[in-house]
């Protein structure tokens, strides 16, 4: 019988630092029982849209009801896949070119269902969860993002 895990905040105010990512990975080593750990970072790129460059996206989102829908997805995965623990981490506010908006860190006993789980994961989050990114461009201009299941 699977155990499901509690849900925890998943907004993280401005970028996800590779700290935060170095110490939820290292939390990990005394799991003996995890085989496998996937692991998606998702970087906001320095896009060209319209001769201008992408400096920043400003994340927003309706957080009440994107909390329901991680939750909804991390039951999913857990139902759909042998996961043994999974994070998902979203920035909201500012986050510059080159920063970590997206992190989503899944464990398992075996590789193939880590693997499975994270794709499903991901793509979850990129089309079902009401977030919206502001692309600033260098001239303080800016365009509403939007979310591509292959972005």
């Amino acid at each position: 019988m699977k155990v499901k895990k509690s849900s925890k905040k998943v907004f993280i105010d401005g970028p996800i630092s590779p700290d935060f990512i170095s110490n939820s990975i290292a939390k990990h080593q005394s799991k003996t029982s995890i085989g496998s750990h996937q692991i998606f970072l998702g970087q906001v790129r320095e896009d060209q849209i319209e001769n201008k460059n992408v400096k920043a996206i400003q994340y927003s989102a309706y957080e009440e009801m994107a909390e329901k829908e991680f939750s909804r997805i991390r039951e999913e995965a857990f139902d759909k896949f042998d996961l043994v623990c999974m994070h998902i981490y979203h920035s909201l506010n500012l986050v510059k070119a080159g920063e970590i908006c997206l992190f989503v860190f899944v464990s398992s006993s075996h590789r193939e269902a880590a693997y499975e789980g994270l794709h499903f994961i991901v793509e979850e989050v990129k089309s079902k969860v009401p977030i919206f990114g502001k692309e600033i461009f260098e001239d303080e201009t800016y365009k509403w993002k939007e979310n591509l299941i292959n972005d």
